[in-house]
Formats: C-alpha cells, structure tokens, sequence
C-alpha cells in the first residue's frame, strides 16, 4: 500500500525515529500505526543489544536535594559522546530516570528499568532514545540517602560530569544560610580535591601497609638505620591522610587550618555540634561502583 508523507510525518513526531525507518515500519505494518511504532521500539532494542559492547564513557551527574535537605538522589547516565551528552533527547531520558528514582525508589538499577514516570517506562524510553540516536546509553549508577538530625547539600561542577553530595548530623537549630555555605564550600572541594575516604578510620589496613611500605623503601634509600624505618614510614602516613581523608585535608580556601578544623570553629562560633558524616563523589571517569 502507498504510505502517505503525513503518515509518516505523524509517525515521526511521535516516535523521534528517523524518516526513512518512519516509512520502513508503517510499510512493514501495512500502514497500522500502532504497528509500526511497536516495529521502531523493537528495532530501538536490537540496537541497544548492538551496541551493549560499546564504551560510554561520556554522560551526566544529576542530583536532586528533597524534604528540606533531608532525603538526596544522585544519578549517572552514559552515552558515547560529549554532543549525545548535550542533546534535548538525552538530557530528558536523564531527566525521566531521576524522576522515577524520586518517585518509586527502586532498588536498583533494574528496578529501575521497570520503573514508569508520568506515563512513561524507563526501559521503554531508553530503548527508543538508543533506536533514534545510535549510541550505547546506559544507567550505570544512582544513590538515594536520607538524613533524619541532618541535611545534605550537592555541588554540580560546570558540565555536569562530576557532582559530590555531603551529609552533616546534628543540624537541626542551626542558622541553615550559614552552614548551606559551610556545607557548600566543603563539596566544593570534595570535588577539586578527590578525597578517598571521609575519616582516618575508613582507611584499608592493607593501603596503609603499602604507604608505609613504600615510606620505608624510601628511607632505607636514604641510608636510614633500620631499626627506626618503621617510626619514619609512622611519621609520613600524616601526609598521606592529608590527601585521602576529606577531614585531614587542608581547607582549600584557608590551607591553615584541616576540614576538620573548620567545622570545630563553625561549631564554636555557632554553639553548635554539627558533624560532617559522609559524602558521595560522582565523576564520569571513575569506576563504576
């Protein structure tokens, strides 16, 4: 049967496919439009199986802060390329899969998959916008936390490739503008700085005894006596937790004074007793975790 060009056009809209598969599926379903968008869907799913062996190492860091500070949902999806990353049609499957998270709060990842937001399902969409636009694209991670005494504050660094949350305790009482800013200064720089850990505590025993290997190894070099390697490689762990614990870290905006530092002075200054209890880094290029 002869396809019309508005057919195809209406199927267009609809669907966001290509004309020429527009024109494809509407023959192949002998004009049932109904048909024919289940055709493009299906052939959205055979693409995305295609391309599962592709890297997508390109995508964006969305966070959304509920219930007054309270409850945070950070998310990442991955596509290809940094132009796919930028597009309407991307940026809105990202949109639809905080949404579902926000509103269902799956499990997991394909929990989240089965998921629907005003109308639509996650699996569905994501296998449509994979059918239009030809690139791996991928959920490959999301956290949902919650804070009862407590409030969490985001940063999104410019380009939404990497976003941080942080989590403080015993906030309720405080002056919020004042530790909003605090809070904010402190994911700014869990950001820049890339710490590992939040405390000394949650260190690995065996990084510890790699640092410590290496500081020793270097003294030894150094002609030091063997007998007091062990109290040197002691010494120079400081500066290895200057590092990789965010609290030993010096403040980047007064590298006087430790992170840990500055939530004491905050805390005397506002007869407070807040705590910095955790934060969450996202960046593109990590490993997925």
């Amino acid at each position: 049967m002869e396809i019309s060009a508005s057919l195809v056009k209406e199927l267009r809209e609809k669907t966001g496919a290509g004309m020429m598969d527009c024109k494809k599926a509407l023959t192949e379903s002998n004009g049932d439009f109904e048909k024919a968008i289940e055709i493009l869907r299906k052939k959205g799913a055979a693409v995305a199986a295609k391309r599962a062996e592709r890297s997508a190492n390109e995508g964006i860091v969305k966070i959304q802060i509920l219930n007054g500070g309270k409850k945070a949902v950070v998310l990442e999806v991955n596509c290809e390329t940094d132009f796919v990353a930028k597009s309407d049609d991307f940026l809105a499957f990202a949109d639809l899969a905080l949404n579902a998270i926000v509103a269902s709060n799956p499990a997991n990842i394909d929990d989240l998959l089965n998921k629907s937001f005003d109308g639509k399902n996650v699996k569905d969409e994501l296998s449509a916008i994979v059918g239009k636009i030809g690139e791996k694209i991928e959920i490959s991670r999301f956290k949902v936390v919650e804070v009862e005494n407590g409030m969490f504050v985001d940063y999104i660094h410019h380009g939404s490739k990497l976003g941080v949350i942080v989590k403080s305790e015993n906030t309720d009482g405080v002056d919020e503008v004042k530790l909003t800013t605090l809070l904010k200064d402190i994911a700014m720089q869990t950001a820049a700085m890339r710490p590992s850990y939040l405390t000394r505590e949650q260190v690995p025993q065996d990084a510890i005894d790699k640092e410590k290997d290496i500081y020793k190894e270097l003294a030894r070099k150094e002609g030091k006596p063997e007998n007091i390697l062990e109290k040197i490689a002691d010494g120079r762990l400081g500066k290895f937790y200057q590092e990789v614990c965010l609290l030993d870290q010096a403040f980047v905006k007064d590298n006087s004074k430790s992170i840990s530092a500055v939530i004491a002075e905050f805390n005397k200054e506002n007869s407070s007793q807040i705590k910095l209890a955790d934060f969450i880094r996202y960046q593109l290029t990590d490993e997925k975790k």
